[in-house]
């Protein structure tokens, strides 16, 4: 599919205080790339992105057991990318499928910070990543050990930043002051899960962090799996994502979220459409839209398996400048699930 000549300019805003800038969109490899994409159809959504003006792309050592790393790292060589042009990120903590170690392969110890380090890099076949992220606290290992694991990646030129994915408030804060006291860089950025149907964390746990350090957010889920498009208020089409059971994430979210509770969301997010029509834009774009509308966010990380849903996404760029605070408060209104304000204390 050609690109459309009529997409949105790309926004490119501060990753929190840092001076680096990232796309509002960018496209990530969970889920897809090295998994049920294949090879060029992730060369193809990845080339649609680029051309689009994201620049930042997203992937962990953990997606696809390392695959997505390599296939991405694949796609910036075949396409001869200037590395100037391009914030790359990549995760540690769950560890990669092709490691003999049943110990030391996974978790936030010094040992697999660097080790893992340089495994995605040869997989990415890449001298550095832009943001490196631990992808979930690792409470068996001392804050200070991990602070220091992840400042020598940053002074030996393997990452530029590192954050933080799925921390609490608190976890992000002792960071922070072990970073302080040892005049050491804490985490810029967080990755948290940030949809209309999930909002306390970004917009409630995290606000004093946004004033004191300077958080910035490169949130995932944007679209809750696809709940928030809308394609499952008449049940679930065979082809989508929750029809594939025989995915591990996908078979995990069945176990926890029932028949019932699943069609519960769907028929609620179902009432948003008549906004989405009313602006004239996918209910999916909508969805996108609304994450962009905070301020806080400094990318969406969105995932497509066709160069169409890439240009779906864009749309996102120009459609969250319609949300007035009305139409906010009327999609507040239909979800009822906006977190109280947080009383500041002084």
């Amino acid at each position: 599919m050609a690109k459309p000549d009529n997409l949105p300019e790309m926004e490119y805003r501060f990753l929190g205080r840092s001076g680096l800038q990232v796309s509002a969109i960018s496209l990530g490899g969970w889920l897809t790339y090295g998994g049920h994409v294949d090879r060029e159809g992730t060369f193809a959504c990845m080339k649609a992105a680029y051309d689009c003006g994201i620049n930042f792309f997203d992937c962990a050592e953990g997606y696809a057991g390392g695959e997505s790393e390599k296939v991405m790292g694949e796609a910036i060589k075949k396409f001869g990318w200037k590395r100037n042009d391009l914030v790359i990120s990549t995760k540690l903590y769950w560890g990669d499928a092709f490691s003999d170690s049943k110990v030391n392969n996974r978790g936030l110890s010094r040992k697999h910070i660097i080790e893992g380090m340089n495994m995605s890099l040869e997989r990415l076949q890449l001298d550095y990543v832009d943001l490196i992220f631990a992808h979930r606290p690792d409470r068996h290992t001392p804050m200070e050990e991990t602070v220091r694991a992840f400042n020598h990646l940053i002074n030996t030129g393997k990452a530029l930043y590192w954050g933080t994915s799925e921390w609490n408030a608190d976890e992000i804060a002792q960071a922070w002051r072990y970073a302080d006291k040892l005049g050491l860089i804490g985490p810029v950025m967080e990755q948290p899960r940030y949809n209309m149907l999930e909002r306390i964390q970004v917009e409630r746990e995290y606000a004093h962090l946004y004033r004191e350090v300077g958080l910035g957010l490169t949130v995932f889920s944007p679209m809750r799996q696809g709940i928030l498009s809308g394609k499952y208020k008449n049940g679930i089409p065979d082809g989508s994502r929750f029809a594939q059971t025989q995915v591990e994430f996908i078979a995990g979210f069945w176990k926890r979220t029932g028949k019932e509770e699943f069609q519960a969301m769907a028929d609620q997010v179902s009432k948003l459409e008549p906004i989405a029509e009313r602006l004239g834009i996918k209910q999916s774009v909508l969805a996108l839209a609304w994450v962009l509308a905070n301020p806080n966010v400094s990318s969406a990380i969105t995932g497509a398996s066709s160069p169409a849903q890439v240009y779906e996404n864009i749309e996102a760029v120009r459609a969250y400048k319609k949300l007035t605070p009305e139409i906010m408060d009327e999609i507040d209104s239909i979800l009822n699930n906006k977190p109280p304000e947080v009383t500041m204390r002084y």
